[in-house]
């Protein structure tokens, strides 16, 4: 057995009962281990940068390709968008105005709907990217109204601490805007992408339905 497929195991047997979708970030990874991950059951593959899902993607087996959902993580700037929309299946990083309208009109061009997440900085952290909590109900109409765009949910970044109730305070707040967004604007919001390698298990508990992992899964 190796090092990854026990990752997986001990990271599936922590989640236990939560249905919780492990997205492995391949940001620090080869292909040896995106290849090792997919044949213990993993199927969606997340990275930051354009350039290297393009060169990682380029190499593996084509059925293999074909088989992962990907998902972009990254800080998105908007003269990436043509090579990020059509090609990943969620974008979680969607944290301006502008830039989901740069990624609606470039999926129009491509007769696509792109699923994406709103980005929300709920920790107020000036090292982070996203939405604050109140520009995200003042903007959701807006970025709804967009043509060939799906929001599917919200995600953020967990507080830079190891304060447990900071962090779990933290991701109830995104859990509880999803709530609200949900009932004002009778809308569905069936993704809350929150928790990495070192509190993913605190994201699951507060209801999670996708955990960012790297670390924790390929080291």
């Amino acid at each position: 057995m190796s090092k990854i497929s026990e990752n997986i195991q001990s990271i599936q047997k922590k989640l236990g009962q939560n249905k919780v979708r492990i997205i492995a970030v391949a940001k620090y990874v080869g292909i040896e281990e995106i290849l090792d991950a997919y044949k213990n059951g993993i199927r969606d593959f997340a990275e930051n940068k354009v350039q290297d899902a393009e060169q990682k993607r380029a190499q593996l087996p084509e059925d293999i390709e074909k088989g992962i959902i990907w998902h972009f993580v990254g800080h998105l700037q908007t003269n990436k968008v043509k090579k990020v929309v059509g090609n990943f299946e969620y974008i979680h990083s969607v944290d301006s105005v502008k830039l989901a309208i740069s990624i609606a009109e470039e999926a129009k061009k491509l007769e696509i709907t792109q699923k994406i997440l709103i980005q929300v900085n709920v920790a107020n952290e000036e090292t982070k990217f996203g939405f604050e909590v109140s520009e995200v109900k003042e903007v959701f109409q807006e970025i709804l109204k967009l043509d060939s765009i799906k929001v599917v949910g919200l995600m953020t970044i967990g507080p830079n601490t190891k304060d447990e109730e900071i962090i779990r305070t933290s991701f109830n707040q995104l859990r509880e805007l999803r709530d609200d967004l949900q009932e004002k604007y009778s809308y569905s919001l069936p993704e809350l992408s929150m928790g990495m390698s070192g509190d993913y298990m605190i994201a699951a508990q507060e209801g999670a339905t996708m955990v960012r992992i790297g670390q924790a899964l390929f080291k």
